[in-house]
């Protein structure tokens, strides 16, 4: 079974189309919504409409972030594998029909879903050259090659992040989770996805305030667990 892990912040607009989706996928799924003091109408949805087609909601009374989100999770999620769908639709759930195969064959413990390997549309010069720059220096600094280590679409084997102690509570769970990773071993892999990006009018949360926690987070965890 693959525990899917879905954070989510005022997400009002996709958070059905989301879930109908993940529920579509062709293996067994358990969904995990974690609601992070949604303020939209996220949770009347999740309540009145939404809880009987997933497996768990949690909801957080104040706004935590996303590695906060993926930490509540995962203290409830009992899947072999673990995966992580941001509840917006940049990322389209049905590349996780492809991202969890790597984990099933045992070719590795870490599944990302890469944004340049596969098809990008409307991602701003500014985020695109950042994460190039962020994925640069965490390779840098730990002999990885990946091509997207800020992709929101990851995939892993239980045991491995379990095993993983996280304490970023924003999006900075990005570079902790893949520095930490690669401290310990495990083998990543990444998979082409399709992303869809979107603007802050249609609620997207980063701001370069992330980007300089994430350069913070490479430092720190290449050094530092």
């Amino acid at each position: 079974m693959v525990s899917i892990i879905v954070p989510c912040y005022n997400e009002a607009r996709t958070i059905e189309k989301i879930i109908y989706c993940l529920r579509s996928l062709s293996f067994r799924v358990e969904i995990i919504i974690v609601d992070d003091a949604s303020t939209d109408g996220t949770q009347d949805f999740l309540r009145n409409r939404l809880f009987q087609s997933v497996n768990h909601i949690i909801y957080h009374f104040v706004n935590c972030g996303k590695g906060a989100a993926i930490r509540s999770g995962l203290a409830v999620a009992t899947g072999d594998i673990i995966a992580i769908q941001d509840a917006d639709l940049e990322y389209n759930p049905a590349d996780l029909e492809d991202m969890i195969q790597p984990l099933l064959k045992n070719e590795a413990e870490v599944v990302y879903g890469s944004r340049f390997k596969g098809r990008i549309q409307n991602m701003k010069s500014l985020y695109f050259l950042g994460n190039k720059f962020l994925t640069w220096l965490t390779n840098l600094f730990t002999g990885l090659q990946l091509t997207d280590m800020e992709t929101g679409s990851k995939a892993f084997k239980a045991e491995a992040i379990k095993n993983i102690q996280l304490t970023q509570n924003r999006f900075g769970f990005e570079p902790e989770i893949t520095l930490k990773m690669a401290r310990g071993g495990y083998r990543i892999k990444e998979i082409p996805i399709s992303y869809e990006a979107r603007c802050k009018e249609e609620g997207k949360k980063l701001s370069w305030k992330d980007g300089f926690n994430a350069l913070f987070c490479i430092v720190r965890y290449a050094y530092f667990f």
